[in-house]
């Protein structure tokens, strides 16, 4: 696999868009925007990274990348809390990239593992022309999505790839049933295939997960394409995800897992590229 260094120079460019703020329901609370320009220095041996958001400005200079971050091989990558703990905030940034777009998702978990903020940031290539997608709906994922996915480790084992799939559908309920097929991370062992049922209410732009009442899950359809998956409360003692995705076509989706352990450690990065499987006529 690439090197993180190598892979991190992907991302090397002025990006322009914006961070569009938003309360842990999905409601927009502020667009703001941003360019975020990342330029080589010294032969790419050391990173400048300068940030303007909403008239400030701030600059960053590294040769090094921290415990908390990995980077996949195109230049997505994921960073954030490394360990779960109580009384102490928590949160993640998981970065999508394709061609000329970039999409990032901040979640931020208060003191009380209260699900707390969330950041949408969508950015294009300085000189070429955004093509953002309107906000995501439901019926946009219904269906079977066949894919590939990259799970990659902070204790820089080898990263595994296996197929997965994925069913969406909506019951004569209305509730939406999906059934997921996938590498089994908690047992460290990608090839292990498993699959898991859950079911979900649908309203509006949320879904909820809410089969288990101590154990909610909520997806936010969101803008471009966008959707954030992650607890609405944090359990101590339990494995936990967070998740984005993006549909960048009709037919084309990807999706970044962040997952801990039930001790609250941070094990892997999943990137999940997948598509649509046409129907059958």
């Amino acid at each position: 696999m690439r090197s993180q260094w190598d892979a991190l120079l992907k991302n090397l460019g002025e990006w322009q868009g914006s961070f569009t703020r938003l309360s842990p329901q999905g409601e927009i609370l502020e667009d703001i925007p941003s360019i975020v320009s990342l330029e080589g220095l010294n032969n790419n041996q050391t990173i400048r990274q300068t940030i303007s958001l909403g008239g400030s400005e701030k600059v960053l200079e590294y040769s090094s990348l921290g415990r908390g971050v990995l980077f996949f091989e195109n230049g997505a990558f994921s960073q954030g809390s490394i360990q779960l703990g109580p009384f102490s905030e928590f949160g993640a940034e998981l970065g999508l990239i394709h061609e000329n777009r970039r999409l990032r998702l901040v979640q931020l978990f208060d003191k009380n593992l209260q699900l707390d903020k969330l950041t949408l940031i969508r950015e294009h290539l300085a000189g070429t022309q955004p093509e953002q997608r309107p906000p995501l709906r439901v019926d946009d994922l219904l269906g079977e999505w066949q894919g590939e996915a990259v799970t990659i480790y902070p204790d820089w084992r080898s990263s595994q790839s296996y197929p997965t799939k994925m069913q969406l559908e909506l019951n004569e309920s209305g509730r939406l049933r999906q059934s997921l097929t996938f590498g089994d991370v908690s047992r460290h062992d990608a090839t292990h295939l498993r699959t898991i049922t859950s079911t979900a209410t649908v309203k509006d732009s949320i879904i909820d997960f809410d089969e288990d009442p101590h154990k909610q899950i909520q997806v936010l359809l969101l803008p471009d394409g966008a959707s954030a998956t992650s607890p609405l409360k944090l359990q101590l003692r339990q494995p936990l995800f967070l998740e984005v995705g993006w549909l960048i076509q009709p037919d084309l989706r990807q999706r970044m897992i962040r997952s801990y352990s039930d001790k609250g450690e941070w094990v892997s990065v999943t990137l999940v590229t997948e598509r649509r499987v046409p129907c059958s006529s």
